[in-house]
């Protein structure tokens, strides 16, 4: 009696060879620490970038207000010569101020856009992901911060246009963007950080309303710190802001400024809202 024709034998081990077992028995690792975390960030960042295809409106609004003070507020104030600004043109002295300020218009309210995300679902998905929280948040706010060098790159063109004395030396420039990048970043942290806690849009806006104009008057984009009163130069040297645009003019002016400390205090900030955010955001997500 035949028997049935035998099937195909399996491949034994030695005919897989041992790294092909190897892979079988032992899944690939995944990378972790230092090596994943860059490329999530950068990752959620371009995610965050793609909105700005589907709709550009908010580039081209958001260019009106910053044109509109070097156009009427620099013009005029340069005329009057009401403000001491160190021998230089008053509309000089006011571009970088409006550079720092348009910045942090952006950012200041980007929290409402994870509070939109987690009324949606969004948040929640990206949570389970293994993608780290301090990820997510910084991939957001170098986004903010990227969607603000747009903003600065408009208000130099209009500066230009108005002869205002700008550098153009390529290492400054590239300065200028990593001071804009910075600052963007800690407002919004700031606003995501705040929306960590108040938990709702409505709250949000009317937070953000109340702090983005005491944020402006108190630093140093209007008028120099020298003139201020004793009490708001105080409240000057503690405003990130303040540091931001002493960079900006040093760095587009050639004025004299701190750069060193004003980096290392954006950094810090940056650094600081980047936890701040990241703790909360379990919170917001609930």
């Amino acid at each position: 009696m035949s028997g049935a024709p035998a099937g195909p034998r399996p491949a034994s081990a030695e005919e897989t060879g041992p790294g092909r077992l190897d892979l079988l028995l032992v899944p690939p690792r995944a990378r972790t620490g230092w090596r994943v975390l860059p490329a999530r960030v950068v990752a959620m960042c371009v995610v965050e970038l793609q909105k700005l295809r589907h709709d550009r409106t908010e580039l081209y609004t958001r260019a009106v207000q910053p044109a509109l003070w070097l156009l009427i507020f620099g013009e005029t104030f340069t005329r009057i010569k009401a403000i001491p600004t160190g021998g230089i043109p008053y509309i000089d002295f006011l571009a970088p101020g409006i550079i720092a300020q348009s910045a942090m218009f952006i950012a200041i309210f980007y929290g409402i856009m994870i509070i939109w995300e987690r009324d949606a679902g969004i948040l929640t998905k990206l949570l389970v992901t293994p993608t780290p929280r301090a990820a997510l948040i910084s991939g957001k706010a170098f986004a903010s911060g990227v969607k603000a060098l747009i903003q600065a790159v408009v208000v130099i063109v209009i500066a230009a246009a108005l002869g205002v004395g700008l550098t153009w030396n390529p290492l400054r420039l590239l300065g200028v963007a990593v001071v804009v990048v910075l600052g963007s970043a800690f407002f919004s942290c700031l606003s995501m950080t705040i929306a960590g806690i108040v938990l709702t849009r409505d709250r949000l806006m009317g937070i953000g309303q109340a702090i983005t104009m005491p944020l402006f008057f108190a630093s140093n984009a209007l008028y120099p710190v020298a003139i201020m009163p004793g009490w708001l130069q105080v409240v000057s040297k503690i405003n990130p802001l303040s540091y931001q645009v002493d960079a900006l003019r040093g760095l587009l002016l050639g004025t004299p400024s701190h750069l060193p400390l004003d980096f290392g205090v954006l950094l810090v900030a940056a650094a600081l809202g980047i936890a701040a955010a990241s703790s909360l955001l379990g919170r917001l997500a609930r």
